[in-house]
């Protein structure tokens, strides 16, 4: 009978804690997410977020961007690896343009909670980028030139109109003489993962945006089922909406923790 006690304080004492433990790990797993990670796309570097990163700041979250290498797709995947390796919780996901292949590859990273795609690309698994664009009308205003190399660069004459044209002519030029070009093979690497199929995710839709058809930026949206914001901006839409692209993903943290 002796021999019994010690198994029955044990449970008697797992019993005593389990409720407080089981509150604990409650709290854990419902607590807000306030971890947010920016991904920038082709063109250009992680300093376009900064009214982003100001509106989110002041709001309370812990913002981080990723400064893409753009000299492949598996570079910019490691580079926003480790960003989001260095979270403390769990965070929105949040990339413009090619930003959105990014974060489509790298959004399996199990410290995502949701994805927000920002006038941004959302290929499958098993897809190309490149064939994003089979079937939807051309953008004559969005001009790429291909230096010998394999990088790509906007078009100089093209760029105010073809990526910035709500923005003021200082900062479209400024944007224009900065240009970080992007491995244009990138274009045809093939995705393996797909984070829009297990992960939530919301789509602020550039209406006025000039690097991709309307059509494109809808069905890419519609097709992840994404709760989309459209908004009246150009394909710079990160630098010249940043409240709207801001309250998006603010959204995104709040529903995000409910689902948890």
């Amino acid at each position: 009978m002796f021999k019994l006690i010690p198994a029955v304080l044990a449970a008697a004492l797992a019993a005593s804690l389990s409720p407080a433990a089981h509150a604990d790990e409650a709290a854990r797993d419902s607590g807000p997410v306030k971890n947010v990670v920016l991904v920038h796309g082709a063109f250009a570097d992680g300093a376009g977020w900064r009214s982003v990163y100001d509106d989110l700041t002041e709001r309370g979250y812990r913002v981080s961007i990723v400064q893409n290498p753009l000299t492949s797709l598996a570079d910019d995947v490691a580079a926003t690896k480790r960003v989001l390796d260095r979270q403390d919780g769990p965070a929105i996901l949040v990339g413009h343009s090619w930003g959105g292949t990014v974060i489509t590859e790298a959004g399996v990273h199990d410290k995502v909670a949701g994805l927000v795609y920002v006038s941004a690309l959302a290929p499958d698994a098993g897809e190309t980028t490149a064939q994003l664009y089979k079937g939807f009308a051309p953008t004559p205003e969005f001009v790429i030139e291909t230096s010998a190399d394999g990088f790509g660069f906007i078009s100089p004459a093209k760029f105010n109109a073809g990526f910035a044209h709500d923005t003021t002519d200082a900062d479209a030029a400024f944007m224009r003489d900065s240009q970080v070009p992007i491995n244009m093979s990138a274009f045809s690497t093939v995705l393996t993962n797909a984070a829009w199929r297990s992960k939530p995710s919301w789509a602020v839709i550039a209406t006025e945006d000039k690097a991709f058809d309307q059509a494109m930026l809808i069905h890419m949206a519609e097709r992840i089922n994404a709760r989309i914001t459209k908004v009246s901006a150009s394909h710079a839409v990160f630098m010249t909406q940043p409240k709207v692209v801001a309250d998006t993903i603010d959204r995104a943290a709040k529903d995000a923790a409910k689902a948890k």
